[in-house]
């Protein structure tokens, strides 16, 4: 299709799976969604630092709701030209070649069961990071992969018999929903699993000898935007044209990257990219990270992590036993003139700091359920604005922050976020972006691909007590690290 066309008549078909919920959803060229099907997933953990999905269910989640999605669609069904996978960058999984039948959990990206493991590596840092884009973390696949081989006595017999399968989560799902069964992976989803190069765009074989990752057993690393197979939908054969990350789907929900935005998207965790084009701009605590990748072109953005953004409120709810957050915390975003700080290392604390094991904490004891809660959301603005002031030092400052996902919903966290970047925020009035971002890569990046309703612009008001607030955490947690 040439970009500057559209038609309203083909249809795109998006899979976005999350670690909460698989979702497909139907646009049509013009960026109009068209239908919508959800299923939801669970979360495991087994143990302190465990994060595990089981596969089976994921793989169901994906399958019932494309069989949705075909009842939905009926007869529209047929104007269906492409499908594109969205899924979570770090998950892995290993399976069997033969009979494609899971041999691990799907081990998720806020796993950190193997990080004394990667100790040490401590001296080959700087070295990863120059190579991958990625800091030395237990978050990416790498260490948990090698887990897998070290203590499921069934990836080592499959590797011994040479039918081992081993990477990204969505390499196994294209084995699994093509018909074809291809082993393969897109380089997005590849580069996080800390083996990749950002340079050759491949394994990395020094990095593969470094955590001992068997070469033969990883999947074949293509474009996001190549054929992967084609999925089965009804009569229809549908190719899957197009395998990313969802972070890195989500920047194009609402067209070609501006170079002046830097782009929020919030989930489990929240990420804040900032487009360089094609230039890998290296960041001393920052992301290289690559989010689209056709045969002509390969993009690249700065990124800033936040573990603990969703989770965060999962994790309290939990611990403090508060059940009504969602609702209230609009209210209590208001309301709320003094919360305490939070020290939110829910996951492991990310970038800029990058600590594994930082144990969360507020900075007083006596606080109401409601303080709890928007210290929770000041701590998730307060570490995306640390990774802005981290990316002013590194390129021009943005000039404006787009906002998608769960927590774009929150009018006092835009707020928030608005007032203490000083940058006025955008957020669209969908902000479910992974799904819409995959429909416009399939569509070959139309020229053309507007919103529905206008949304709504957060402009900055100087906000004294925040900014005193974000100074106070910010200086408490150097000084933590420093001692």
């Amino acid at each position: 299709m040439h970009p500057g066309f559209i038609s309203s008549k083909q249809l795109y078909l998006a899979i976005d799976q999350g670690g909460h919920a698989t979702r497909a959803m139907a646009f049509n060229g013009k960026g109009e969604l068209v239908a919508e099907t959800l299923q939801a997933v669970h979360v495991q953990h087994p143990k302190a630092d465990f994060v595990e999905h089981n596969p089976k269910e994921m793989l169901q989640s994906i399958e019932l709701t494309l069989s949705t999605m075909l009842e939905k669609l009926a007869d529209k069904a047929g104007d269906i030209v492409a499908a594109g996978l969205a899924t979570q960058r770090s998950n892995i999984i290993c399976w069997d070649r033969q009979s494609g039948a899971p041999l691990t959990p799907i081990i998720s990206w806020q796993d950190r069961r193997n990080y004394e493991w990667l100790k040490q590596f401590k001296t080959k840092a700087e070295d990863i990071h120059k190579t991958t884009g990625l800091f030395l973390s237990p978050h990416y696949g790498a260490s948990k992969l090698r887990w897998c081989l070290e203590h499921y006595p069934e990836t080592q017999q499959a590797l011994d018999e040479g039918r081992l399968c081993m990477g990204p989560m969505a390499s196994y799902f294209i084995f699994k929903l093509t018909q074809e069964h291809n082993f393969l992976t897109d380089v997005v989803n590849a580069s996080r699993t800390q083996l990749w190069s950002i340079y050759t765009h491949d394994w990395d074989p020094a990095l593969l000898k470094l955590f001992d990752i068997p070469l033969q057993a990883l999947p074949l690393c293509q474009p996001t935007s190549a054929h992967f197979g084609h999925i089965k939908l009804g009569k229809y054969d549908i190719p899957l044209n197009l395998v990313s990350g969802d972070q890195s789907t989500a920047m194009f929900a609402y067209g070609h990257l501006q170079p002046d935005t830097a782009y929020i998207n919030t989930g489990t965790g929240a990420f804040i990219s900032r487009p360089s084009g094609r230039l890998k701009i290296y960041g001393r605590r920052l992301l290289t990270s690559v989010v689209e990748q056709s045969k002509q072109d390969t993009l690249y953005v700065l990124e800033g992590t936040v573990n603990g953004a969703g989770s965060a409120l999962s994790w309290l709810a939990e611990k403090h036993h508060i059940a009504n957050i969602e609702s209230e915390l609009e209210n209590w975003l208001l309301e709320i003139k003094d919360p305490p700080l939070f020290f939110n290392g829910i996951s492991g604390l990310a970038s800029p700091f990058w600590i594994a094991d930082f144990p969360s904490h507020f900075d007083r004891d006596s606080c109401s359920d409601a303080e709890k809660v928007v210290a929770v959301i000041e701590s998730i603005v307060f570490l995306l604005c640390s990774n802005i002031d981290e990316m002013k030092k590194l390129s021009s400052p943005p000039e404006q922050l787009q906002i998608t996902g769960g927590l774009a919903i929150q009018d006092g966290l835009c707020q928030h976020l608005a007032d203490l970047s000083q940058l006025p925020l955008y957020r669209p009035m969908e902000c479910e972006a992974t799904a819409r971002g995959v429909a416009y890569l399939l569509a070959e990046q139309p020229n053309i691909w507007p919103e529905v309703e206008q949304g709504i612009w957060f402009k900055p008001t100087k906000n004294l007590a925040l900014e005193e607030r974000y100074q106070q955490w910010t200086n408490t947690m150097l000084n933590i690290i420093r001692n």
